[in-house]
């Protein structure tokens, strides 16, 4: 059979430039090269696309990006999709995660790997993907949203300290900080709005992060090979205060990470139970990773966030949970590809005229 072309995209014009390309290696290097044809096209911190003539050089965060400028030439957005049978886009946080480039690629009639638009926007938006948790009847510890710095103060106090403030628009823990004093407030809420215009108070639990890994049609029968499944729960257990962007990537001893997470069966059946009902209350489709808290007085699970585009690095705990659960990354980069396929074949047979 002839081989599918599939065109990873990488980089981004976001604070998870960096992240995006080490990802995208892991996806480069487990598409099996019987049944793929790779192609990377590499984006810019400026926004640029870039028709890469050279495989990712690093597995490493702050791998060589001029490198990657150097083996590549500039090429139009539409003009580097053509040819494309799908698209990986392993592009992390605004202009990638959030809808916008899925809507490019669903103006192109492009299959693509991951969530839709509208999965896509509410999972990246904080506010609202909070909202959506509600009327979903998920558990939302309480929270604000702040437009203006100076806000933050009276917000601050119906809430309480300690409090996360977070750029209500971004991952990888960029722009994140715990406030446990009133002097760190406004320090904190400005350092937020570095990355976003909106910025989300987050009333701080003494809790562990869990987290679970989903993939597949959530509106598939029972049965298919393809219906919506939540992996075996894990747990990043910081080093730090919390899972910072430094523990993340740049400290190797930042957290563990526990795979299975040694929690009750019970806590570990409800964290997939909340898993499986947040994603479709989000319209997520193909792949997400949710995010929880579990308060460690209570043992009450509190919904956090979810990740539609997750990372694939090395210590990423998608592929990872996967792998716990039984799918080799190959066979989980395979499966993503069959499900874009899957949804632009039957978005193809829906009428456009009257």
């Amino acid at each position: 059979m002839k081989k599918l072309r599939v065109l990873v995209l990488c980089g981004g014009k976001s604070a998870e430039h960096a992240v995006s390309l080490v990802s995208a290696r892991t996806v480069w290097d487990n598409l099996d090269p019987k049944h793929y044809e790779a192609k990377l096209i590499y984006i810019d911190r400026k926004g640029g696309w870039r028709d890469s003539r050279r495989k990712l050089l690093s597995g490493r965060v702050g791998a060589s990006e001029k490198a990657l400028m150097a083996g590549s030439r500039r090429v139009a957005p539409f003009a580097a999709l053509a040819g494309a049978s799908v698209v990986f886009p392993v592009l992390h946080g605004p202009l990638g995660e959030d809808g916008t480039m899925q809507g490019l690629l669903e103006l192109a009639e492009i299959p693509y790997v991951g969530c839709g638009v509208l999965g896509s926007a509410s999972g990246m938006d904080k506010e609202i993907s909070k909202r959506l948790g509600v009327l979903a009847g998920l558990p939302i510890l309480p929270y604000a949203v702040v437009r203006h710095p100076d806000h933050a103060p009276a917000l601050a106090r119906r809430l309480g300290l300690p409090l996360f403030v977070k750029p209500a628009r971004m991952g990888s823990s960029v722009g994140i900080t715990k406030v446990t004093t009133q002097d760190r407030l406004l320090p904190a809420v400005r350092e937020a709005f570095r990355y976003d215009d909106k910025v989300i108070l987050e009333k701080g639990v003494p809790a562990r992060e869990i987290e679970c890994a989903l993939l597949g049609d959530p509106w598939a029968r029972p049965g298919d090979p393809l219906e919506l499944k939540a992996s075996i729960c894990g747990e990043i257990a910081p080093r730090s205060e919390f899972y910072s962007y430094q523990a993340k990537y740049l400290d190797p001893g930042g957290a563990e990470l526990k795979v299975p997470a040694p929690i009750p069966a019970a806590s570990a059946r409800r964290v997939r139970e909340l898993s499986l009902l947040a994603f479709r209350a989000l319209d997520g489709y193909g792949m997400a990773r949710a995010d929880f808290l579990l308060d460690k007085r209570t043992g009450k699970i509190w919904f956090n966030e979810v990740n539609t585009i997750p990372g694939f690095t090395e210590i990423s705990m998608y592929p990872r949970l996967w792998q716990a659960s039984g799918v080799a990354t190959p066979e989980l980069i395979d499966r993503l590809i069959r499900l874009a396929l899957r949804r632009h074949r039957a978005r193809a047979k829906l009428k456009t005229a009257p």
